[in-house]
This record gives structure tokens, sequence and C-alpha cells, in this order.
């Protein structure tokens, strides 16, 4: 097997902003790995809150040595070594990960979910992520979202009611909201919450700062809807540690090393009675594909990423009225 790959921006159609950061773009390195003629594609995306760079990861891949494995079967094999070179480094491991899936999937002819076992009519419906921005703006943004049925909220600033306002000025669609760890108090903190169950909102995605346990384990008791942690858990270590302080999890393939990790993670929280979100970082097709075949399994889904962009390279998984719609193609259903 041969790897190779390259830096790539993705440029955002708007200013992507959340309690803690504003940004027009997302750096990325895609990632491909090659056996006998046949590619598999992968991808690495960094938000800025996941440590990672450009930089950090090509030094890793950098260290990845992929020759030394003939058979790309040997998946578990091959990302344990991958895993083994070091302790953090995930969105690098996971487009390891996503191109040795594609790869496979295209070696066997076969999607993704057929080798998961997995039923594509079990699709969910994503929703569509509304940055922070003034109210105006936000109901602006919630009109060109008109064909998602479900809208995903950045709240976590000081007029979060006027953007909850200005979203129901023109939609009575129900409501993801994303606190991005921007609450500080957690009386304040239910209080909102209960405020938004009677706006229409479903779910809280890590309404306070990860280091506060016991103050989101508190709201977790007290809240009327789900409490879904984001930052707070990474991979399957932390949902173990901190499952009993949310309700649910939002998987992400950037945060848990890939495809590999982001199922066990989703079975393990399915054992322990935990809701289960895959979500999603800015990315092109390639990741948002790879991840819409765990989409099959969870109860909610926030796979809109690709959507965000201007200059997506790739073509694979859409999106109909809202809902997910795997390409069949073998591997993880890209266009190429």
């Amino acid at each position: 097997m041969k790897l190779s790959y390259k830096p790539y921006t993705l440029q955002l159609r708007h200013v992507f902003t959340v309690s803690s950061s504003s940004r027009v773009s997302t750096p990325i390195v895609l990632v491909e790995i090659e056996h006998e003629g046949i590619v598999g594609y992968g991808e690495a995306s960094m938000p800025p809150y996941l440590g990672e760079s450009v930089e950090t990861v090509c030094r890793f891949l950098e260290k990845v040595d992929v020759k030394q494995f003939n058979d790309p079967f040997l998946v578990e094999d091959i990302l344990s070594y991958v895993d083994s070179l070091s302790e953090a480094d995930t969105a690098a491991k996971a487009a390891i990960d996503i191109a040795l899936h594609d790869l496979v999937g295209k070696l066997l002819g076969v999607p993704l979910y057929k080798l998961l076992g997995l039923n594509p009519a079990n699709a969910p419906c994503t929703s569509f992520t509304i940055g922070i921005d003034t109210p105006n703006k936000v109901a602006e943004k919630t009109k060109e979202a008109d064909e998602y049925k479900i809208l995903k909220l950045k709240l976590g600033s000081e007029n979060d009611r006027e953007l909850v306002e200005a979203v129901r000025s023109v939609t009575s669609k129900p409501l993801y909201v994303d606190a991005n760890q921007g609450w500080t108090e957690k009386q304040a903190a239910l209080d909102e919450i209960y405020w938004l169950s009677e706006q229409g909102a479903l779910m809280v995605e890590q309404p306070m700062k990860k280091e506060r346990i016991d103050d989101i384990a508190w709201l977790t008791q007290h809240s009327p809807i789900p409490i879904v942690a984001d930052e707070g858990i990474k991979r399957l270590t932390d949902l173990l540690e901190y499952h009993g302080a949310y309700t649910g999890v939002n998987v992400k393939l950037m945060k848990s090393t890939g495809i590999r990790e982001g199922l066990k993670m989703i079975h393990a929280a399915k054992s322990l009675k935990m809701k289960t979100m895959i979500g999603c970082m800015t990315e092109t097709s390639c990741a948002i594909s790879a991840a819409s075949h765990l989409s099959l399994l969870t109860d909610y889904a926030d796979l809109d990423g690709a959507l965000l962009v201007t200059n997506d390279i790739y073509r694979g998984t859409t999106f109909k009225d809202g809902r997910v719609v795997l390409s069949g193609l073998p591997g993880i259903g890209l266009y190429i």
C-alpha cells in the first residue's frame, strides 16, 4: 500500500461563529491510500478546538508506514498500529481510517454500509447549522435552509434568546441547540434549557465547559430534554468515563480517530442507554460520506459540513428533503 496526502483549504459560505471563535475557512489535509491500482480517499479537518493543524497532521502522516502491510483487509492491525504512534492526532488518524475503509469497500465492490450490515432505509434527516450572527442574518440563514427539516442553532452568546426568536420569526421547525461550552452558570443554563424546550428544542449539546462535569451532570439530571456531549467526549475511553454526566454523545470521526472507533462508541453508548448523534466538522463530501454510513445507527444526525463550504472537491452522500441519501457506490460512496 502507498500513502499520499496534500493540504487544502475549505472556504465557508458565511462567517462561521460559535461561542468561542469565528472563522471564514477551515484547513484540511486530503489523504489517499493506493493498493493494486485502487485508491481509497480520506481527509483530516482541523477546526480550532481540536488543537491540530496542517503541520501537525502532515508531521503525523510522515511517520505512518503503511507499506509494511501487504493486506489492506487487516483493518484492525493497521489502525491499531496507526493509533499507537501518538496519544493525540485524532483527525490525522481519522483521515487514514476513512481512506482505508474506502479502499476495502472498493476492493470488495460494496458500499461501507453493506460491510457493516446496515440498512440504508434507516437513514435519518440531517440538521442544518445556523451559526451565531445578528438576528437579521440568523433569520436570513434560516430561510436559506428551507430544505432541511431540523435546524442546529449555535448559542452561547449574550443574545441567545434574540437568536432563537429570529429563527422562530420565520419557521417552527424543531431545533438542536449547541452552546459550545458557552454557558457559565448552571441554574441560568437550566432556566435557558426549559425556555428552549418550550421553543421546540429537542436537545442541547455541550452546554458548559467540559471540565465542569459535576455541573453538567446536574443539568442532565434536571433537564427536560437530552444533554449531549461534544467537546466533553472525544473517544471511547471518555465515553466510558463520563457517560453518567450526559444523556447522549455526538460522535465525530475527527474526534474519535475515524469509522472504526466511532462505530465502537455508538454501540457502547447504546448499551449504556445513551442517545447517539453522528456529527461533523467543516468537511468535504469525503468525510461527510464516511460519517453518513454510521448515521444509519444513530438517533440524531448533523452532517451538513460540506453544505457550508463553497469549494467541495468531491461528490458523495446527498440529501433529499433533508434526509441522508447514500450514493450506493463502493467504499464510502464518492464520485471521482
